[in-house]
């Protein structure tokens, strides 16, 4: 049996030699808890996972665990991509198209995400279709991307960042990655993830074609 480990990438703050011990132990401690979990779902299940379980096999305790994770929910979507894509979208030329910008900044966030997590990406849009309690905290958590979005694209713009058009155009961009991670789970991961993106990166940039 394969294991499933939730390894650092490029992608990932605990690459960052600006950190000091205590966060990257905390990262550590995280990824520790993400792999006994992902690991202790493909053996038995989610539902017959415990918090318990995740705790003896990431040799922590169980409040450790709920420090980290609220839910068991959340040890499952959570990852530390967020601040990374925000410093990836600020690193790109002012001048740049946003579609395009965008383009490149997801691009680059699906090929080390699958290089590192293939299989845990997998996992992991399997649960959100076959658990609704995964999907709905999946939704949940997606406004905070969703503030990240807005911020970006008002420093992009110069737009004010409560504005309707930078909201809608937030949400509109994590509605649709949300619908493509389903999309690929419920079709067996069978397409290629990030051709998936460039179909709905088109239909945000273009619309429906006739």
């Amino acid at each position: 049996m394969s294991s499933m480990t939730a390894a650092p990438s490029p992608f990932s703050p605990a690459e960052r030699p600006r950190l000091g011990l205590r966060e990257r132990k905390k990262i550590k401690t995280r990824e520790a808890i993400r792999t006994a979990t992902y690991a202790l779902v493909k053996e038995q299940g989610y539902d017959a996972t415990t918090i318990e379980q995740i705790a003896e096999r990431a040799e922590v305790s169980p409040s450790t665990v709920f420090r980290y994770f609220p839910t068991k929910e959340d040890i499952v979507i959570t990852d530390e991509f967020d601040p990374i894509i925000m410093d990836e979208l600020r690193a790109r030329p002012a001048d740049e198209p946003w579609m395009v910008t965008l383009r490149y900044v997801m691009h680059k966030a699906i090929a080390y995400g699958m290089k590192e997590d293939e299989e845990v990406s997998r996992l992991r849009t399997h649960l959100m279709v076959q658990v609704p309690a995964v999907r709905s905290r999946m939704m949940e958590s997606m406004s905070v991307t969703g503030d990240m979005l807005c911020q970006a694209i008002a420093e992009r713009t110069g737009r004010d960042q409560e504005s309707l058009e930078v909201r809608v155009s937030a949400m509109a961009l994590i509605g649709a990655l949300m619908e493509t991670s389903l999309y690929w789970a419920e079709h067996g991961h069978r397409d290629d993830f990030k051709d998936l993106m460039d179909r709905t990166l088109d239909v945000l940039e273009h619309g429906l074609s006739e």
